[in-house]
């Protein structure tokens, strides 16, 4: 009779494409042995269930649920960002934040919802309805929503095929019903459906957005803890912005293009 943890390691196994044999290679078990775990022949012990974990690439949070199937207590802690615990992280942040000005930079879960900013990350906020910007801040919903940044992005339908791709991933990853919510919402402000050649676009899609200071074109880059063992910690999101021209650099430290 299949189990919950058969049920969730073969669900798993399915969405990352693994036959038994390769996921058996990857744990460093055979593959009769992957086949009775997923039919409940097999029950596995708590090291076996952390490998398999570790070789299906399962984020922490998936991996103390695949734990708690089994029958095991989870091996990550989830500590709340208010705990003293997590205070070096988050000043370790800070510190990152301040040290990217005079460009933005901001710091989000899982969700997309703010944790951190640094003040020059103003300029991506200005003129949005003050509703978008009473806590919890979602940052994907303030990038696409039609009174939030969405009027002030020039390349608005290239952006926001970007900016989708975060929470698809994100859901095809480990699904949640908060991820489909806010994916319809997000599909909804789009006009229609974006424009699938990406010729023009160059090595990255970059941010071409009008601003009290002047058009900017921005490039973004995503920092994440690789070695984070609480489950919080590693579903932080450190994006950066940096300027994709000189003109924007020289409108960032005041300084006039030659």
């Amino acid at each position: 009779m299949t189990t919950a943890f058969g049920s969730a390691l073969k669900d798993w196994r399915t969405r990352r494409r693994l036959s038994q044999l390769e996921l058996a290679l990857r744990a460093g078990t055979t593959q009769r042995h992957v086949s009775f775990m997923e039919s409940g022949r097999s029950v596995p012990g708590r090291g076996m269930v952390v490998r398999v974990a570790e070789s299906l690439q399962l984020p922490l949070r998936e991996r103390n649920a695949l734990l708690l199937s089994a029958g095991y207590a989870p091996t990550y802690p989830e500590t709340d960002l208010s705990d003293p615990a997590l205070r070096p992280v988050l000043d370790a942040l800070e510190r990152l934040l301040d040290g990217h000005e005079p460009y933005p930079a901001i710091v989000v879960d899982r969700f997309g919802d703010l944790v951190a900013i640094n003040k020059a990350a103003g300029i991506l906020t200005e003129g949005a309805a003050p509703e978008l910007l009473e806590p919890p801040v979602n940052v994907l919903r303030l990038a696409l929503h039609p009174r939030g940044m969405a009027p002030r992005i020039v390349n608005f339908d290239d952006w926001a095929r970007h900016v989708l791709e975060r929470p698809r991933q994100e859901q095809a990853k480990a699904p949640h019903p908060r991820h489909a919510e806010l994916l319809a919402e997000l599909e909804s402000y789009l006009p229609g459906p974006p424009n699938l050649d990406a010729d023009h676009l160059g090595f990255a899609v970059p941010l071409v957005l009008r601003t009290s200071r002047g058009e900017m074109r921005l490039l973004t880059a995503i920092t994440t803890f690789a070695t984070a063992v609480d489950v919080t910690v590693s579903e932080l999101r450190l994006e950066t912005f940096l300027p994709a021209d000189d003109e924007t650099a020289h409108i960032f430290t005041g300084q006039r293009a030659q």
